[in-house]
């Protein structure tokens, strides 16, 4: 068991671009430093498929640094507990692992979010990132004909891809009104960059249509999608299709700091001018503690690893621009705020929760999440809520009351590990990458 037992500095979790950039900076600073995450890439979602091909500058920048810095790699590792604090508990399939730590950072990001209506429960109804991970990673799309519905500019970035793969395009069809998108357009003169980019996905797009103020009613077809419903509030029409990828925004993966004791406002995890939180030694970086994208995560990732090594004036230097990537990310929380509409698609014979077959209508007589989860096994299927229980607070006001561990799902073994070896047997200051 002495492989599996790790002290370190500085412990990462996520190695997204948050995480990337608060484990390479805490690693320069002097630190022994640990990244932890459950993939077998870098780079998290949003460089997904990245590796082994040229992939974008950030990406190749961040990588490389991360391998000079000599901080320690354990990926296909998945954390699921904090047993004690200063203490982690993770699994790999090799075998349960132990990691002590005196500053965590968590990067834990984001998922979609998925909203129910008629029909969304069809085989070829995806979420726009879930479907562009799988095209990434080789799934076939030549010639498969994709309507996109949702919010976000992570539409526009899916269609480019897809049509990249040779995937026909039906229509790009976002919820927010013009005005809102358009305003949030303007914001980007504070950031050229995103609006040069912005320009040049809508140019390839071509004649694509890209309507606004749009969202789905319904998607039909005999066992797998072949049309979708789609209406502006005063007229409904139906697109023929093969895929629908649907997406309404992200919400925070906040299973892991609300299991640390972390507190929330507005629905993420609250932190200092430091990424600190309330938490004694625990910081929180990136997506969960707001939806920024990248560069604001990469910022924040930045200040919370100097923090960590005890460079403060190194991270106070950043605050200027942290602080400008936090008035594009409000921009754009208010541009693509969900309509109300949104809420009434759902019928009360429509599936809520997919992994237990539970109806929004059963659901909704309950009294709230915990009373839910006891009367109908709602959340307690194998995403264990991730799914209908963001799905929930948006169309019941239901929060989530409490995280137990595992965090994620486990085998017994990894669970009954923590006290297997005495606390001297551990090692330490180890350069290693599990496989």
């Amino acid at each position: 068991m002495s492989d599996r037992r790790y002290e370190f500095e500085v412990a990462v979790i996520g190695a997204g671009p948050a995480g990337l950039a608060a484990a390479s900076t805490a690693a320069e600073g002097g630190k022994r430093v640990v990244l932890v995450d459950d993939t077998p890439w870098l780079g998290g979602q949003i460089w997904r498929g990245e590796r082994g091909r040229r992939g974008s500058r950030p990406y190749r920048h961040w990588v490389e640094r991360l391998r000079r810095s000599g901080a320690t790699l354990l990926d296909r590792t998945s954390v699921i507990a904090s047993p004690e604090h200063h203490v982690l508990l993770a699994e790999h399939t090799g075998g349960p692992r132990e990691i002590r730590w005196k500053k965590l950072i968590v990067a834990t990001g984001a998922r979609e979010l998925f909203l129910p209506f008629p029909g969304w429960t069809l085989p070829g109804v995806f979420g726009p990132g879930g479907l562009q991970a799988l095209v990434k990673n080789g799934w076939p799309a030549s010639g498969l004909r994709v309507v996109i519905a949702g919010t976000g500019p992570l539409l526009l970035a899916v269609a480019d891809g897809l049509r990249k793969h040779f995937a026909t395009v039906i229509s790009v069809n976002e919820q927010a009104p013009w005005s809102k998108v358009a305003g949030f357009g303007l914001s980007l003169l504070a950031h050229p960059g995103k609006l040069v980019q912005g320009a040049g996905i809508r140019m390839r797009l071509g004649t694509v249509p890209y309507r606004f103020g749009t969202w789905p009613v319904r998607v039909e077809g005999a066992g797998h999608v072949q049309r979708v419903t789609l209406t502006n509030g005063s007229r409904t029409w139906m697109e023929d299709c093969d895929v629908v990828a649907c997406g309404f925004g992200l919400v925070p993966n906040l299973e892991l700091p609300l299991a640390l004791g972390c507190s929330l406002k507005d629905g993420f995890v609250q932190v200092d001018e430091r990424q600190a939180t309330g938490i004694p030694d625990v910081l929180c970086v990136g997506e969960i503690t707001g939806i920024g994208g990248a560069d604001c995560a990469i910022v924040e990732g930045q200040i919370a690893g100097h923090a960590a090594a005890g460079q403060f004036a190194r991270a106070e230097a950043l605050f200027a621009d942290r602080a400008s990537w936090h008035e594009f990310r409000q921009a754009m929380a208010k541009a693509f705020a969900l309509r109300g509409e949104l809420k009434t698609l759902a019928t009360e014979d429509t599936l809520l929760c997919r992994c237990e077959d539970v109806t929004l209508g059963r659901v909704r007589k309950s009294q709230g999440w915990r009373d839910a989860k006891l009367q109908t096994r709602c959340g307690m299927g194998a995403c264990q809520g991730r799914i209908c229980g963001a799905a929930s607070q948006v169309l019941l006001g239901w929060g989530m009351e409490s995280v137990r561990p595992p965090v994620l799902p486990a085998r017994v073994a990894a669970l009954i590990s923590k006290d297997a070896a005495p606390a001297s047997d551990r090692q330490s200051n180890q350069r290693t990458t599990t496989t």
